[in-house]
């Protein structure tokens, strides 16, 4: 198993940076949690021993370690005494964590991990943007305008406009002013993202998403919560069958 990043020059690691460092645990991380999600190792397998993974990764065990803390922050493995490091089950593992969708990404993503996160935004997002319309303030219609501009301006189809996206659905759960919903921002805005680039990543976009946005951020503004939840629903709906079509679209 090889890293999937520049690694440092070995003379460097007596007296790294602290950047570095978190590079070297980042791309780890990476390279452990990408092979997981693949399915290169099955709920309850252990992964190989500590010295023998570091020296087949290159790195120190030091950076193994931190690696394997992160993983098991985000609920994709345990370490016990005499036991070692294991898998765990899927249902245990943070599938709205920003870095375990970007490795379940990296390669096609199964369609139950599709359909679980459509159906979240299904659940999420059309709410989010009811209590929006009813709560949003002039700073939430400032946020939204901007994002909904640069996703015009830039379209979908590169890193600009993309990053726009994000920000337009993180600030309707910014504005629904609820505690909970807000804490699933960076999931669902991460869901958002890897989706999009999934149907472009054979051919572009296929179709003009701006005015389901435009449906949404009208409704926003018209505090008609209704409209807003009808709306997002609609968009939301609209980007599972793209996201649908794309996939039998690289298979045909």
């Amino acid at each position: 198993m090889m890293l999937e990043t520049a690694m440092a020059d070995p003379t460097d690691e007596k007296k790294p940076t602290q950047s570095s460092g978190r590079r070297l645990r980042g791309a780890v991380a990476h390279t452990l949690g990408r092979a997981i999600l693949a399915g290169d190792y099955a709920s309850g397998d252990a992964l190989p021993g500590e010295l023998a993974f570091a020296e087949s990764l290159g790195v120190s065990r030091g950076a193994y370690r931190e690696a394997v803390q992160a993983l098991i922050a985000k609920g994709l493995v345990e370490s016990r005494p005499k036991s070692g490091t294991r898998v765990l089950p899927r249902h245990r593992w943070n599938m709205l964590d920003p870095d375990v969708l970007a490795w379940a990404f990296a390669d096609e993503p199964d369609m139950r991990l599709l359909r679980s996160l459509f159906e979240l935004r299904a659940v999420v997002e059309p709410a989010a943007a009811a209590f929006a319309a009813e709560r949003r303030d002039r700073n939430d219609l400032r946020m939204l305008k901007d994002a909904l501009g640069r996703m015009r301006r830039h379209t979908l189809s590169n890193d600009a406009g993309r990053a726009a996206d994000r920000e337009f659905h993180a600030a309707i759960l910014t504005a629904s002013r609820n505690d909970a919903l807000i804490t699933l921002s960076a999931g669902i805005s991460a869901a958002v993202e890897w989706t999009t680039q999934l149907k472009q990543r054979d051919r572009a976009l296929p179709r003009d998403p701006m005015p389901e946005h435009v449906a949404v951020y009208d409704a926003i503004v018209g505090a008609d919560g209704q409209a807003a939840a009808g709306a997002m629903r609609k968009l939301v709906d609209l980007a599972l069958a793209d996201t649908r079509a794309a996939l039998e679209g690289s298979v045909g």
